[in-house]
């Protein structure tokens, strides 16, 4: 009977994993397609390397919140919790096909966290859940949308004032862009490094990791340095300069969308895994087995679905993040994606489910805010505010209507 489930689970959560990629990964990669800086060909081929690279190394951090720490495997028989994890990954999968479809990106976070709470709730009542746990992930989608946009609003004016608004701005963009590509670099690996290769037994200390990413970014701004040097500056008309310059930031948004893509690959995988992840612990509990240990097959098997998701049917969503919340290019591309994957990689450290949706969604608008209220499409994001609410309790429902259907055959 286990064996089936588990067949379930792992079938279920690859078609999780490929909504992912339909949903949040069309998001996270929607400001780089969207003000050009990559097509949508180079987007899938960026996601492959470091949503896998995200998920593989740095991964199972978050992977354990979800599988167990909203619910306890404890709290039910094997097959209970097995048939409940399975429930929770098709209804948050459903969700997110349907609302892929109609282009509404809404965060597999939610779903996931709404759909395992469904579970809870029918299986064992409301006692089940740990609502410590929840009321911490609540918290984490305020925040963490807020602090994007706060991040992304005082990276965008910094570009402007330093850089746009100058009477030489391609000359402020040579100047600055080796500063700017170093600081991404050593937040990426800061992140990789920092208790971030636990997969590989490697464990390095604080001190270590600060050096290692030290180095590895002072080596960036050098060659940022060096081939910003090349760039012609060219007495050409004032408006004629912007073009120059974006084509600067363009190479830095690439940076920042590998940066997006690996924060995202950190976190989101959970999303897909974890539950699968819950509903091994389940039977492996009854074998003497205390904790939730996440096999690297079980990571890279979530990072090829969400690879594949983007592939086939990301583009829908990624219309909606990277053209209709406000006009993006290189350079608010830049700011956007910097300040999300800064605000990702800190709440994946902590092992908080944050939503990367939410996250760039506050992003952008911190971008667009800091250009004028004038120039956000709020239609849109009323929209996209309405779906986020809807989310939860619509995964909730599905859970709990799929776990009782599935229930008269595997009882």
């Amino acid at each position: 009977m286990h064996s089936t489930l588990l067949i379930l689970a792992t079938i279920f959560a690859l078609y999780m994993a490929w909504n992912i990629g339909a949903n949040d990964v069309a998001n996270a990669m929607g400001t780089s397609v969207g003000s050009r800086a990559l097509s949508f060909k180079q987007a899938i081929i960026v996601a492959a390397i470091f949503e896998f690279a995200g998920a593989v190394l740095v991964g199972s951090h978050v992977t354990g919140t979800i599988a167990k720490g909203i619910v306890s495997p404890t709290s039910y028989a094997a097959n209970t919790f097995a048939l409940g994890m399975v429930s929770s990954l098709l209804a948050a999968a459903i969700w997110l096909n349907i609302a892929s479809r109609s282009g509404m990106p809404v965060s597999t976070t939610h779903s996931i966290v709404g759909a395992v709470m469904g579970f809870g709730i029918v299986g064992s009542g409301f006692s089940s859940i740990h609502w410590a746990k929840v009321l911490q992930i609540v918290l984490s989608w305020i925040i963490s949308p807020l602090t994007g946009a706060i991040i992304a609003f005082l990276i965008f004016s910094f570009v402007k004032r330093l850089i746009l608004q100058v009477e030489k701005p391609v000359v402020a963009a040579k100047k600055y862009a080796p500063y700017l590509s170093s600081s991404v670099i050593l937040i990426l690996s800061f992140a990789i490094f920092y208790k971030g290769l636990k997969n590989l037994h490697l464990c390095l200390s604080f001190n270590k990791v600060l050096l290692i990413a030290l180095i590895i970014s002072a080596i960036t701004f050098f060659i940022t340095k060096t081939l910003t040097a090349k760039v012609e500056v060219r007495e050409v008309s004032y408006k004629k300069r912007y073009p120059q310059v974006e084509r600067i930031f363009k190479g830095l948004q690439i940076m920042t969308a590998c940066s997006m893509a690996f924060s995202h690959g950190a976190n989101d995988v959970a999303n897909a895994v974890g539950p699968l992840a819950g509903a091994v612990f389940a039977y492996k509990f009854t074998e003497g087995v205390s904790e939730v240990y996440v096999p690297v097959w079980v990571l890279g098997t979530g990072a090829l679905g969400i690879v594949a998701g983007l592939a086939t049917y990301g583009f829908r969503v990624i219309i909606v993040i990277g053209r209709k919340i406000t006009g993006m290019n290189p350079s608010r591309g830049f700011s956007a994606e910097l300040a999300a994957a800064t605000t990702v990689l800190l709440c994946s450290r902590l092992g908080l489910p944050v939503s990367t949706t939410h996250t760039l969604v506050g992003a952008v608008i911190g971008v667009g805010l800091a250009r004028g209220i004038a120039s956000l499409n709020l239609k849109v994001i009323k929209d996209i505010s309405l779906a986020w609410i809807l989310t939860v309790p619509i995964a909730m429902v599905l859970s709990i209507v799929i776990y009782l259907i599935l229930g008269m055959f595997f009882r």
